[in-house]
């Protein structure tokens, strides 16, 4: 591999591989680099809490019990919150000013392309992460409060989800209902469709009351 400065952190771990991420609203390009070679290896990555699991995953099975150094110009924002839940992911935030003037200075032109920019982001880690804040790792609580976060993100999505499917066929089958109830996806709309399912079985029981 290149060489790299030496005044680096002394409890810095020997990652096993250094990964440098362009994130964006839709995508993520990433560069990666081994610890002993030079090659770099491109891709994309979906925005989605999937997605992005999955590719963890791949580079775990890669490097198994291997720390991997990871630079993300971004701070605290989703995608930062998302990758900081794995263990082995050390994370190196790059401030946007930092690297667009580290842009400027090697393409004096300004124009922004993700592959280039992944590149340079993996330039500042590789050698020169000296001069950057590696997040402290999470303790085993925050951590766990993380996953139970993500755990509720998730229910709360599956809910919503529900519910619009649920809309969608009244509207279709018994829109009357979406009328009567203020919260659709309420305990009460669950317990009056067990019993009422359509329009014409609770006209039915209404009927029969009288």
């Amino acid at each position: 591999m290149k060489s790299q400065s030496q005044a680096l952190p002394c409890d810095e771990p020997n990652f096993g591989a250094f990964v440098a991420m362009d994130w964006a609203d839709q995508k993520h390009v990433w560069s990666l680099q081994t610890t002993h070679s030079d090659q770099r290896e491109h891709g994309e990555i979906q925005h989605t809490p999937e997605a992005i699991e999955a590719w963890v995953g791949g580079l775990f099975s890669r490097f198994p019990a291997q720390p991997i150094a990871l630079a993300v110009e971004q701070s605290r924002g989703a995608l930062v919150f998302m990758l900081s839940k794995y263990e082995h992911l050390h994370i190196y935030p790059i401030h946007p000013r930092a690297a667009a003037q580290f842009r400027a200075a090697l393409y004096p032109s300004g124009a922004k392309d993700d592959p280039v920019d992944a590149n340079l982001l993996l330039d500042l880690l590789v050698h020169h992460r000296q001069h950057l804040r590696r997040l402290s790792p999470d303790t085993e609580q925050t951590r766990l409060v993380q996953q139970l976060v993500e755990a509720r993100r998730t229910l709360v999505n599956e809910k919503t989800r529900q519910s619009n499917r649920l809309t969608a066929k009244l509207k279709l089958y018994f829109p009357q209902v979406l009328t009567w109830f203020d919260e659709i996806d309420s305990a009460l709309v669950g317990a009056f469709l067990e019993r009422w399912p359509t329009l014409d079985a609770a006209q039915k029981t209404r009927q029969a009351r009288n």
